[in-house]
């Protein structure tokens, strides 16, 4: 049986719902208690952590900036250093092409300089992909037109 993510979510609401309303009950409050639950490019944020020792969002590093990254040809940073690979890799970077970028830089990119194996877990690939979305997006993260 396939399962969508979709499917998926809605059934993990729907077990926290539960299990808040059994809490509830048991506790005595009338109402279940209020559940918060980490938006997507809030857990992005978290494994976006593990690029910031090569990556910023708003300066160069070893890797380059990724404010602006989302429509942005790959290898166009102005002033930094990128493979002949990545500048000739014909790349704009969009959901589908970091996704599968992110998920085996150098089997996108042969050559590339990024030598991170990438981000398997392909949940953890969507969240970060929605971080960085949503990050070009803030004009607090990224002010505006980068």
């Amino acid at each position: 049986m396939t399962v969508s993510p979709g499917t998926l979510g809605a059934v993990a609401v729907a077990a926290v719902g539960a299990v808040a309303l059994g809490l509830a009950a048991i506790v005595g409050s009338p109402e279940p208690a209020a559940i918060v639950l980490p938006t997507a490019a809030e857990r992005g944020e978290q494994v976006y952590a593990r690029c910031m020792g090569c990556h910023s969002l708003d300066y160069d590093r070893t890797g380059p900036r990724h404010c602006g990254l989302v429509g942005r040809l790959a290898g166009s940073v102005a002033d930094f250093v990128y493979s002949e690979e990545m500048k000739q890799s014909g790349i704009t970077w969009d959901v589908e092409s970091l996704d599968r970028f992110l998920a085996d830089p150098a089997g996108v990119v042969p050559g590339t300089l990024m030598t991170y194996a990438g981000v398997a877990d392909e949940g953890e690939r969507g969240d970060l992909i929605a971080f960085l979305v949503a990050s070009n997006a803030d004009p607090e993260r990224c002010g505006e037109g980068q």
